[in-house]
């Protein structure tokens, strides 16, 4: 048996908001935008050369999502972009006026530095070490 996760749902504002941020700022492509009726849209997104897990940007319903945006992990780093080239993204990231949180810093698994998007969900951009 094989399993993958598909697409991890990300509770945005408003869906082109997500797909500026994602697309425009992080260079990721936009890999579907399905709209469903009633103004909802299947919004599929993926850093380049990812072949497996998407997002699915998920345009807030009610007050609950609402209050979600950006806290979805309670203030924890929520999700992790691994690159073969830290410094390259990092300064790409920098030049497209991402915030960064941190300086980039070495641990024992790679590079790493916290980003955080514009809704306020927290990420690492990791460059493993190798072994």
């Amino acid at each position: 048996m094989k399993q993958m996760i598909g697409a991890i749902a990300l509770v945005v504002p408003e869906y082109d908001q997500g797909i500026d941020f994602y697309v425009g700022k992080l260079g990721f492509d936009l890999v579907e935008d399905t709209h469903l009726g009633d103004g909802k849209r299947w919004v599929l997104v993926a850093p380049k050369g990812s072949s497996e897990t998407r997002l699915l940007l998920a345009q807030a319903d009610g007050d609950d999502q609402h209050a979600a945006i950006g806290n979805q992990t309670g203030g924890r780093v929520f999700l992790f972009l691994h690159t073969d080239n830290f410094d390259r993204d990092h300064q790409a990231m920098l030049t497209a006026g991402v915030t960064f949180l941190e300086t980039p810093r070495h641990e024992a698994y790679g590079k790493v530095a916290v980003f955080q998007d514009p809704f306020g969900n927290k990420w690492d951009l990791i460059e493993r070490f190798e072994g």
